[in-house]
């Protein structure tokens, strides 16, 4: 195909596993996604989440640097309204003068994400119905907001931030981190620090977004690679696509916008057994969606005995429909029309399945697909 294949990794724990078996998975699937040809690995970042043990990508990062010699590992994303912007450019700093001109720095908002939501579903409308647009499916928008408002959100927020802290806005903490990164940093008075590990590190940077406002617009305006998610918000990713697009002014590292889209995919050798192991994902995402966190990821006979309501069936139904499960011939025409429709440069899969053999071989059998 004409694009490169990256993986997105949440290191999951599945049903009766814990978080040292996750992480020991993750590196086998790096060493692995290597082997396939994969072009990068990324680690997400997710807080208070029983089921995904990546909550710190730098350190997760290391030790993947550690076992892999050439794939290029990155954050999918950090969240930038957790941390300063020192403590970001220090870690991965410190990942670069290990292993040095191997990371991309993707950064995700977070807490500015969570006040945007709240206002504009204060002020929305009832949101429209599906629609495929040229064989691509945009389903209707999920909305956050009664997740965001939960006491649960409230108290995990405490805990990701110092006593009233305000997130940084997305402008003024990219300002922190590149001048950071350019070391010395000034303070117009004279004075001036430098971030040791960090200053003149070799970091490709990147904005993460699952819309078309800020995440997507800045990425544009400063001239910075942009990943938009399907995986996460396929209701939103032609109009981050457009954002991006529409706002892209060339800068000193990119000349032209560059763009990867994520997806979730299940590929096995047909149709059929692809669609079983892909069969807890429904039960993963309800967990999600109910406002709990993401639950250790079920056996194929835990998710068959889950007993459906319609409503729970219509909380999952966008992100079920959206995820391309089948043959390697199958999964790689839907990506293909993924490709096609958001004109992506790049595409990053995401895939969990209750055994890490499978999840592996789902893996090896798209990359030699993709490569015919």
């Amino acid at each position: 195909m004409s694009v490169p294949l990256s993986v997105l990794d949440l290191a999951p724990l599945v049903s009766g596993g814990d978080v040292g078996d996750a992480l020991r998975r993750t590196l086998d699937l790096a060493r692995s996604a290597e082997r396939f040809g994969y072009h990068r690995y990324w680690v997400a970042e997710h807080h208070f989440t029983p089921g995904v043990a990546s909550a710190q990508p730098a350190l997760l990062l290391g030790q993947i640097a550690a076992v892999t010699s050439r794939i290029r590992l990155g954050s999918g994303a950090v969240q930038t309204g957790h941390q300063t912007a020192l403590s970001i450019v220090e870690q991965f700093g410190l990942l670069d003068a290990l292993y040095p001109g191997r990371f991309d720095l993707g950064l995700g908002r977070s807490g500015q994400a969570k006040k945007e939501a709240l206002r504009a579903a204060a002020a929305a409308a009832e949101p429209a119905g599906d629609r495929v647009v040229d064989g691509l499916l945009i389903p209707k928008p999920f909305s956050w907001a009664p997740i965001f408002a939960s006491d649960r959100t409230a108290l995990a927020s405490s805990l990701l931030a110092q006593p009233g802290a305000e997130p940084m806005g997305l402008d003024e903490i990219l300002d922190q981190i590149f001048g950071l990164l350019a070391g010395p940093y000034p303070d117009g008075k004279g004075n001036e620090v430098t971030a040791v590990p960090g200053a003149g590190a070799d970091l490709s940077v990147w904005l993460l977004g699952s819309s078309g406002g800020e995440s997507a617009r800045t990425a544009g305006a400063r001239g910075l690679p942009f990943a938009a998610n399907y995986h996460v918000a396929p209701a939103k990713v032609l109009e981050a696509v457009s954002a991006y697009r529409e706002s892209f002014v060339p800068s000193a590292t990119l000349a032209r916008p560059y763009l990867m889209v994520s997806a979730d995919v299940v590929v096995a050798e047909d149709d059929e057994t692809a669609r079983r192991l892909a069969a807890p994902y429904a039960h993963w995402v309800r967990s999600i969606r109910s406002g709990l966190g993401a639950v250790p990821f079920p056996s194929e006979q835990e998710a068959a005995a889950f007993a459906w309501t319609p409503q729970d069936r219509a909380l999952v139904a966008d992100r079920v429909d959206t995820q391309f499960v089948g043959s390697p011939s199958t999964v790689a025409a839907k990506l293909e029309t993924l490709r096609r429709v958001t004109g992506a440069d790049e595409l990053l899969v995401t895939t969990i399945t209750h055994r890490h053999a499978d999840r592996v071989h789902s893996y090896e059998l798209l990359a030699k697909e993709w490569a015919a």
